[in-house]
């Protein structure tokens, strides 16, 4: 089988125009790993799809009133009518009224992290998960038989089980489960859009399909052609689903909690790469600062993740790992604020839920009153001993490096020797967590959302309570002197977030209508002329050509007066069928049995010839057909699971410098002949 190359394009979503991109799971020959076509039951009636079922709802109806206030707007605009404008004028007040509560049920719905979160008695602080796109049906039916009769001049019915396979594939996609099932299947349709853009797609024109998003947080309706819109839409989806496990994970034990890592990080590499590679976005959620700031947001949950396998960890009270944990909460601290800033930006500051918002200026604080207060532990609860002098050297050399800056006063190798002292700037950083512990749950107390949400009441008050004992034990009735501030912690991690890419590989994925033939010669993008019966006498001369390649086999040369040149074969021919038996993907040997065994009454050749209007694309197929090693390694290369490339699937609205007005779009080889060296392949027949 054929492998598919790459090539640059840059385009954008919104020209209508297509993209050329190829999966990192390429299909081997007679290979099918057989798709996971196993969505979630939409009539089950579980807790999540129940939410699932109520936001498709509401989509519906925000598209309903969207469409309304459209048709009022424009009849406002035209009517010069008074009467009938406070009439429009009034039904659009309505309309709008309608529109926000449902947006702000909408809100409520994708803030109820409650769903995705995991069933352990565990007290941690809820995640934030993010949830699915919706879309809706689509019909390729018409527009795939349309082309396949138009383009391919073959008979559409006859590919009606590889359609309805097609749309099966969506179907399910549309309900993935929230597991590893879930994401293959989302993977494997990404993967296969791939094959369909090939197939169906060409450079400047549409199929005519239209694809249907809702957008994930407002629930706002796009709708585009092009099919980089669905890869984006698939591709966000895959990032939420990544959201979801991560969020449901039970991070009471070590293993939970590198599992929701790892799932955090996938969700961020998915985001980032669409953050890179989609421009001109038609929806919100998958513009650049929202992508942005979910990359952020899940870096932020990586860090909140590590912190807590530090905290299980960390089984010892020694002065040095209370000082860890300290930084460590300072970073979480620190990455949540900035998300927190991010979330604050002109466009996302009224896009954003405000539980979201709120969970993460609670979440900021949270963690700074928790780095203040493992700082005062350290101070508080350790003792030096004149018996660990080493120990004692590696504490004031921790010590030294805590604060952002040096405070005022007596030196901190000072500090740390004197026990007063040490207990009266424990107690400032205590009085410093107490402000910060009331101040998360201020902002707790003020959205309605979240003070729903028991299990993050109850770590807010029990981190609360615990710092306020702290700092009744060490306050004492003749202290007089004002607490001092406490200086800044300087935050630091042992484990530093990792965007990982979406590794596509993980589902190898056959194309469906591979019986269309290879994707060099039979795809959208190429243009060849009718098919050619030709008919073959054997001399003794033989029939008088040669041929190269395997899949579809080229003629590579035709002897001048021969059987095969009287017969009107021509060098650069392709034979696809043999006395009608097809053989578009036959090998080279094949072909050549074939021949040798025709009868006296001699062999039918049905061959077409491949056109294009591209010059440069022809000259590069044509260099190809001599037997370029270099190309022939890459492509190699490029196939098989050992040795995949690392391009990615979408490569579309990739940013590059236009050169002045001449510049042409490269197609890269999409009409390369994936055959091996001629020494080993060409033969006179």
């Amino acid at each position: 089988m054929e492998e598919p190359a790459t090539r640059e394009l840059e385009m954008s979503l919104s020209d209508g125009t297509s993209d050329d991109d190829m999966p990192l799971t390429l299909p081997t020959e007679g290979s099918h790993s057989g798709s996971i076509r196993k969505g979630c039951d939409p009539f089950a009636q579980t807790q999540r799809s129940k939410l699932q079922h109520r936001r498709s709802r509401i989509n519906q109806q925000i598209n309903k009133e969207m469409r309304m206030r459209a048709g009022a707007e424009n009849l406002f605009r035209a009517t010069t009518n008074n009467k009938v404008k406070e009439t429009v004028a009034l039904e659009l007040s309505f309309v709008n009224s309608n529109l926000q509560l449902l947006k702000e049920e909408l809100e409520e719905l994708n803030s109820n992290m409650e769903v995705y979160q995991t069933d352990s008695e565990a007290i941690n602080v809820p995640m934030i998960p993010l949830g699915l796109k919706e879309t809706k049906e689509v019909d390729f039916t018409v527009s795939i038989q349309d082309f396949i009769c138009e383009h391919y001049g073959e008979d559409s019915s006859l590919y009606d089980k590889e359609i309805k396979e097609l749309m099966e594939l969506r179907q399910a996609m549309r309900t993935p489960s929230r597991n590893q099932a879930g994401l293959e299947l989302l993977i494997e349709y990404y993967n296969q859009l791939y094959y369909l853009d090939q197939r169906f797609f060409p450079l400047h024109k549409n199929l005519g399909v239209h694809f249907h998003w809702y957008d994930s947080l407002t629930g706002v309706p796009s709708c585009q052609r092009t099919l980089a819109f669905e890869k984006g839409s698939v591709l966000f989806n895959i990032g939420a689903l990544y959201t979801q496990i991560g969020a449901r994970q039970d991070r009471s034990a070590t293993a939970g909690i590198d599992r929701a890592v790892d799932a955090f990080q996938r969700a961020a590499g998915a985001f980032n790469y669409l953050k890179e590679n989609f421009s001109n976005a038609p929806s919100l959620d998958m513009s650049g600062p929202s992508l942005c700031m979910l990359v952020r947001l899940m870096v932020a949950q990586v860090q909140e993740c590590v912190f807590e396998r530090v905290t299980l960890t960390t089984q010892d009270t020694h002065f040095t790992s209370q000082l860890h944990l300290a930084q460590e909460a300072a970073r979480v601290s620190d990455v949540y604020l900035l998300v927190q800033q991010t979330m604050t930006q002109p466009l996302m500051k009224d896009y954003v839920p405000f539980s979201w918002a709120s969970m993460v200026q609670v979440k900021s604080e949270h963690f700074r009153a928790l780095s203040h207060y493992y700082a005062a532990v350290a101070l508080c609860d350790h003792t030096l001993s004149a018996e660990e002098n080493e120990g004692d050297e590696e504490a004031e050399k921790a010590f030294l490096q805590f604060y952002v800056n040096v405070p005022a006063g007596p030196p901190l190798s000072q500090v740390l020797q004197d026990p007063e002292k040490r207990r009266k700037l424990g107690k400032a950083h205590l009085r410093r967590a107490v402000i910060r512990h009331e101040e998360a749950m201020r902002v707790h107390s003020l959205c309605k959302i979240l003070r729903k949400m028991d299990i993050l009441q109850d770590v807010l008050s029990l981190t609360h309570k615990r710092s306020l004992d702290k700092y009744s034990e060490l306050d004492r009735e003749d202290d007089f002197d004002e607490t001092a501030e406490a200086p800044e912690i300087q935050s630091q991690t042992h484990q530093k977030p990792e965007i990982t890419p979406t590794n596509f590989s993980t589902v190898q994925v056959t194309d469906i209508f591979q019986r269309l033939g290879p994707l060099s010669v039979f795809c959208a993008r190429a243009r060849w002329g009718p098919v050619r019966v030709i008919c073959l006498q054997r001399r003794e001369g033989g029939l008088g050509l040669t041929l190269r390649g395997d899949s579809p086999v080229l003629v590579a040369g035709v002897v001048p007066g021969g059987c095969a040149a009287e017969a009107g074969l021509r060098e650069g021919d392709y034979i696809v069928a043999v006395d009608g038996e097809d053989c578009k993907w036959a090998k080279h040997g094949e072909v050549v049995h074939m021949l040798k065994s025709c009868s006296d009454r001699g062999v039918e050749l049905s061959v077409v010839t491949l056109h294009s209007h591209d010059t440069q694309v022809e000259r590069k197929a044509i260099a190809l057909s001599h037997g370029s090693d270099k190309e022939n390694t890459r492509q190699r290369l490029l196939g098989g699971p050992k040795g995949q490339s690392s391009a990615s699937l979408l490569n579309w609205n990739r940013k590059k410098k236009r050169e002045g007005g001449g510049g042409t779009k490269r197609l890269g080889s999409t009409f390369s002949l994936s055959f091996g060296s001629i020494r080993d392949t060409e033969a006179m027949y």
